[in-house]
């Protein structure tokens, strides 16, 4: 029976492994990865149950440089999910240097008072001895009061981290059902799985001037989900790449979304994939707000 609760939120610069950290915890795919910047846009909150204790990680899009309407609201997620929670965990990489990034997320820390975990990722990349160096830089740069050395990617360091974050843990009702694993709907996780595939197929620019949005959501009698999808681009020009020479790009990105979304489903999934062009969309409050990006 579940008694204590714990609500975490997972901080960092873009592709600095939080998406992949959240994964890891909950032990199933909720949140999109990729090796581009900004993959997550969204305040995705992962549950996790372990023994008595419920925990709540609040993954967090990248904190960067914003160019953007839609930018500057990503950095203002990142900003508000510090404050109101039981702790933070800082993910950054092996390097013996605070970045800008880093500096203004250990301020926010400070200015919120917020207990704080250092948790330095893809340590399966570095000499254990060169952690050393990194650990004492950033214990100098701020009273963290634990540090946890890990690899989100292949699970080391894991339990020692779950064992940190329930120090934290609060009596009282757990927040969340025990077979709940994310606050997202299935229908935002298909859209998520969508871009997902878009950054990972695409070059440069273009996926991350895409938008997705579920048009339908049907269940069949046989078991068969219907998923009618639509990606939005800035430009013409975008949009005959999304679909490439005889709309082979759509079809191999359909086809790797189809895989993960049928896996997470568990059922057999009809996929249709449709493009259409809204120019300079992340610049545009009105229609930030209809792909869920914008405070009501």
């Amino acid at each position: 029976m579940i008694s204590k609760t714990a609500m975490i939120t997972i901080c960092g610069r873009p592709n600095v492994g939080k998406s992949t950290l959240t994964n890891a915890l909950v032990g199933e795919k909720i949140a999109i990865v990729s090796n581009k910047p900004q993959t997550t846009r969204n305040r995705i909150s992962a549950v996790v149950n372990r023994g008595d204790t419920q925990f709540v990680i609040i993954d967090t899009p990248g904190f960067h440089k914003p160019r953007t309407r839609l930018g500057d609201y990503l950095v203002n997620v990142v900003k508000e999910s510090v404050a109101d929670v039981d702790a933070v965990m800082l993910l950054v990489e092996p390097i013996a240097n605070i970045g800008r990034q880093e500096e203004e997320l250990i301020a926010r820390i400070k200015e919120t008072g917020v207990p704080a975990i250092l948790v330095i990722n893809k340590i399966d990349t570095v000499e254990k001895t060169e952690l050393l160096e990194v650990m004492a830089l950033y214990s100098a740069a701020h009273d963290f009061d634990a540090i946890i050395p890990m690899s989100a990617k292949n699970g080391e360091g894991i339990d020692e981290l779950l064992a940190e974050l329930e120090k934290y843990a609060q009596e009282g009702p757990q927040l969340f059902p025990d077979d709940m694993i994310c606050d997202q709907p299935e229908k935002q996780i298909c859209a998520e799985l969508v871009r997902e595939k878009l950054l990972l197929c695409l070059d440069k620019e273009i996926p991350h001037g895409t938008a997705v949005e579920v048009t339908r959501f049907s269940e069949r009698e046989n078991g068969i989900i219907d998923l009618d999808v639509t990606i939005y681009c800035e430009k013409a020009s975008h949009k005959g790449i999304i679909i490439g020479k005889q709309g082979a790009m759509l079809r191999e990105i359909g086809k790797q979304a189809r895989g993960d979304i049928e896996r997470m489903l568990d059922a057999k999934v009809y996929l249709e994939l449709w493009v259409k062009v809204k120019e300079g969309w992340r610049n545009n409050q009105y229609q930030m707000r209809n792909f869920g990006y914008e405070e009501q």
